[in-house]
């Protein structure tokens, strides 16, 4: 197999951005990054505001907001009447999660690749409701039969009322055939919850082809939207179960005007999303995509190599197509969360580079995404430097 090269690198799309010339932005995934022309846009959008607040919310405002709902839910092959704009993929989730009238006896099943804070969720809803929270534990790597059929094998349709997966995860940039596993649950009886927080602009999919009863996912992360920009999108049967987290006058209208409005909310991020979707169209779609993955998979090979690992040891479970990827840390590094949260402050402080740090399953893990804004210098000046900080 050849060895990933760097990606001829799109002209002038680093221009777009406002970030810090002196720091290596390596971790796109956890924050995103908003393009000037979005910063502007959405600043346009509070001077609105604020040049008379009371026509702002009272003309026109949920046919703008509708609008915006349209076109998102269209960039993802989403009902636009089934899918509602919230502040983030953990937001939606906990919507979903009050949404099921779980009993005690009920089940909710995660995996261990998801989302730490989600699972905080899945336990307080546990603890409200008298249902318990299970968890089916994956290996890194596998082959995509054996993990569909382990997570078939957990399931219990006399008790799983909910399975929760990750279409990417972001501890480990795992891409999970989450199509297949809602097929499989669905022919048990067992809802599906899929948290795409990094799917939107980073994968091509169609949320409604997917079959999940639920699914959430973050504009913010690589479509270039405002923070606080998220969609969740439900299966025709849970419309009418829906409740929002907090009610509002836009209660009795149902979801998804029930769960949007929230009165003096800054609703800016949202209207100034369509905005990031036109910015990334502009770029090229597929070119964006093909660029992100393949930077990042250069710079895990650049990086690996400098650590002294083969080829083989590199984990690719994300697939050509995931701009993010993992580079196991030597043994002993980072071996807790908070041993990685310092090493992560370390490399930020020291060799002034942002990347992702994670202790999972007992080692520690260095994630490293790849970005328009990136080029193959930083990569290669961070596996130069690593070594000699790790020691």
């Amino acid at each position: 197999m050849a060895e990933p090269q760097p990606p001829t690198p799109i002209p002038g799309a680093r221009l777009l951005f406002s970030l810090d010339p002196g720091v290596a932005h390596l971790n796109h995934g956890s924050f995103g990054a908003v393009p000037i022309n979005v910063q502007r846009a959405q600043q346009r959008l509070r001077d609105e505001v604020e040049s008379n607040p009371l026509r702002f919310f009272d003309r026109g405002f949920f046919d703008r907001i509708a609008h915006t709902r349209r076109h998102l839910a269209s960039f993802l092959g989403a009902d636009p009447d089934r899918t509602a704009l919230v502040g983030n993929a953990t937001t939606g989730i906990a919507i979903a999660l009050q949404s099921l009238r779980l009993r005690p006896g009920d089940e909710i099943l995660t995996t261990s690749h998801g989302y730490g804070s989600i699972s905080y969720a899945v336990q307080r809803e546990c603890d409200r409701t008298g249902a318990t929270a299970g968890l089916v534990t994956l290996p890194l790597r596998a082959r995509e039969t054996d993990l569909v059929a382990q997570i078939g094998a957990a399931l219990r349709p006399d008790r799983t009322k909910l399975l929760i997966v990750d279409q990417v995860t972001s501890a480990t940039a795992y891409q999970l055939p989450v199509a297949t596993i809602a097929t499989v649950a669905a022919r048990l009886g067992v809802a599906v919850l899929v948290d795409g927080a990094h799917a939107p602009g980073m994968l091509p999919i169609e949320v409604d082809r997917i079959g999940a009863d639920f699914w959430v996912g973050n504009f913010h992360k690589w479509a270039y939207a405002p923070r606080g920009t998220a969609v969740l999108s439900v299966a025709q049967r849970w419309v009418d179960q829906i409740e929002p987290l907090v009610v509002s006058w836009q209660q009795p209208n149902g979801f998804p005007d029930n769960v949007e409005f929230q009165a003096t909310l800054d609703y800016t991020p949202w209207l100034a999303a369509p905005v990031g979707l036109f910015t990334l169209r502009g770029l090229g779609l597929d070119r964006v995509r093909e660029h992100n993955a393949a930077l990042a998979a250069y710079g895990q090979r650049v990086i690996g190599t400098a650590l002294g690992l083969t080829p083989e040891e590199l984990p690719d479970q994300g697939g050509p197509d995931v701009p993010m990827r993992l580079i196991p840390l030597p043994e002993g590094v980072a071996t807790t969360q908070p041993e990685a949260v310092t090493l992560r402050e370390r490399i930020s402080d020291e060799l002034k580079t942002e990347v992702s740090l994670n202790s999972w399953n007992g080692r520690g893990w260095l994630r490293i995404c790849g970005q328009v804004y990136n080029h193959a210098g930083e990569y290669e000046r961070f596996a130069e430097s690593l070594p000699s900080l790790l020691r």
